[in-house]
Parts: structure tokens; sequence; C-alpha cells
């Protein structure tokens, strides 16, 4: 039986929490992606970088901080920079709004006219934050380090194998689950959000209404901003902050937004998740896993695993391409707030 233990020990520690932090970033993005697209019905190619824009003024907002000697260990100091990334993200979807997207909403321009607006803002809002921060990884993340120590948790067992639990992997998760229900609750309850959702579910309905369209698209857009800065410091304080990264995260978030059901908030979410374990768990090496489990004349001799990690990324459009040729609508059928 303790070899049980251990092996779910060693799965917890490698696939199961990674797997749910990154499923909380990538449920966040996703999110994102998933309200412009319900509103304004476009796919937002921007997203990514608009996350990297978000956090890059977390990052510079930290600093100062730092240097002032500003902090509130042991939470790490970019929770209190996080508002300034939040109105950064927001004040340049608005301003990327009224500058690039209002001019084709009026003339009612096809979804894909928008879709290459948005590519355009995107590497524009890239070469701004390479500019103004650099190419190079950042590190942002101070105060505790972990929840819980693998010395720690062996001591507290008696297991070989220990689980560590990094602050910024719950914090995400905690985060992350705020933020959802606060999202949800805004949609379902509030005016503005009953607003939002008339008006993805039937435009010219909801116009007759007395919704507002302006009014509508700047909740959209206030929305995806903040979550965009959210999701990217998140990210930034798990992992590292660095601009290309954030580019490459467009891919996930995408396949995450259509497996789940591209406009549909809870498909948003669990797609989300779906794509992250999916990662997770092809890419883990399991020759230590199977080792306690198997007897010791079946023991593997290799890694035992699926693909490199290198090739992570590969997963997520191997799920896109699946989801696009067998269920275009998704697991929940978008377009639905």
């Amino acid at each position: 039986m303790t070899e049980f233990f251990n092996a779910l020990a060693l799965l917890t520690n490698f696939v199961i929490v990674p797997g749910l932090t990154y499923g909380s970033q990538l449920a966040l993005g996703a999110l994102g992606v998933t309200i412009v697209f319900g509103i304004l019905r476009f796919a937002n190619f921007a997203h990514g970088d608009l996350m990297a824009f978000g956090t890059m003024f977390v990052v510079l907002a930290t600093w100062w901080l730092q240097s002032m000697g500003v902090g509130i260990a042991p939470l790490p100091t970019a929770l209190l920079a996080l508002p300034l990334g939040i109105v950064a993200a927001v004040g340049v979807c608005l301003l990327t709004d009224r500058a690039v997207y209002r001019f084709y909403r009026r003339r009612k321009s096809a979804p894909v006219v928008f879709l290459i607006a948005s590519i355009g803002v995107m590497f524009m809002l890239n070469g701004v934050v390479r500019f103004i921060i650099g190419p190079d990884d950042q590190r942002i993340s101070d105060g505790a380090r972990f929840l819980v120590k693998v010395q720690e948790f062996k001591a507290a067992t008696g297991l070989q194998e220990g689980i560590a639990i990094k602050l910024s992997q719950g914090l995400t998760v905690v985060v992350a689950i705020a933020v959802v229900v606060a999202l949800f609750w805004f949609l379902q309850k509030t005016r503005a959000g009953k607003a939002m959702r008339a008006y993805s579910d039937n435009e010219d309905l909801a116009l007759l209404s007395g919704v507002s369209p302006e009014r509508v698209v700047f909740y959209a857009w206030l929305i995806a901003g903040t979550l965009a800065a959210i999701a990217g410091t998140m990210y930034g304080l798990d992992k590292s902050f660095k601009p290309f990264t954030y580019f490459q995260l467009l891919l996930p978030i995408f396949a995450a937004a259509i497996l789940g059901g591209i406009g549909h908030p809870v498909g948003a979410v669990v797609g989300g998740f779906i794509v992250a374990f999916s990662e997770v768990t092809i890419t883990y090496a399991y020759k230590k896993f199977l080792r306690y489990l198997l007897p010791e004349s079946w023991e593997p001799d290799n890694l035992v695993q699926l693909l490199s990690t290198d090739y992570k990324f590969a997963v997520s459009f191997v799920i896109l391409v699946v989801v696009l040729l067998v269920r275009p609508t998704g697991v929940f059928r978008g377009r639905v707030l």
C-alpha cells in the first residue's frame, strides 16, 4: 500500500498540481477570448500579447515597489501591482477598439477582417512590450515560496516521495476560482451582464430592447483586459515573464476556448483544464511512477514518455485540429454567454 501512496504522491507533484495551476491560467485566458468572441464575433489573436502587456506593467510596478521596500510578505508584491496591470490592459483594449475595431464595426465588416486587424494589434503589442522591457526572462516572485515543502511532507507521512506546492500555484487556483465566480455572478445577476448575454444571443432583438451596443462593447473589453492581466500575472508568478511565451500561449488558449465552445464561458473553463491536463499527462515521464506500481520484473527501462516537453504545444494543436474537424461547435456549443 505504501508503494501506491508513493506513486500517488509522485503523480500529484508532477501532474495533478501543475495541471490544476496551468489549467487555471488557460481557463482565465480562454475566458477573455470567449467573451470577446461572444460580443464582437471575432477571434482576438492579440489576446496573448494583451496578457504580456498587462503583465509588463505588473512587473515594472513590482520592481518599483520592491525598490521602495514595499511588500506584503508572505504574499508576492505583484499582487499590489496587479491593479496597475489591469488598468493598463483595459486601457489598451479600449484604445485599440476606438482606433481600430470601431472603424470596421461601424462598416459591419466580415469577422475575418477583424481577425486580420487583431493580428496587426498583436504584432504592435508584442513590439511595444519587447521595446520597453526586453525579450529576456524576468522573475517577479517574492515572499514565501512554498505552501507545502517536500521534506515536511515526507516527515509527516513517512513516504519516500514528497509533494511540493508553491505559493504561486495555490494562489493561481484560488484567484482563478474567485475570478470565475465573480464573472459568472456578473453575467447572471447584474443588469450589464444580462445585457451582454442578450446581445450575444440575439444582437437585433437586444438593440430593439434598448441595449446600448457601445456599452456592451465597453464591458466586453473591460472584462477581457482584466482577465488578460490576471491570467498573465498568475502565469508570470508561477513560471516567469517572457514576452514570446505569451505569444505561444495563444495556441493552448484558443484550443481551450474552441474545445469548450468558443463564446461559452463554462466551456472555456472546462476546455482550459482539459488542454492543460492533456499537455501535462502526455509529456510526463512515467518511469518512476510505474516502478512503484509494477512488479520488479516489469519495471520499464526507458522514460515511458509519450512526448518530450519540448512538444507540449503540439498537444494543443492536435486538440484544436481534432475539435475543428469533428465538432467545430465545441463540447458546450459556443456563442452563448
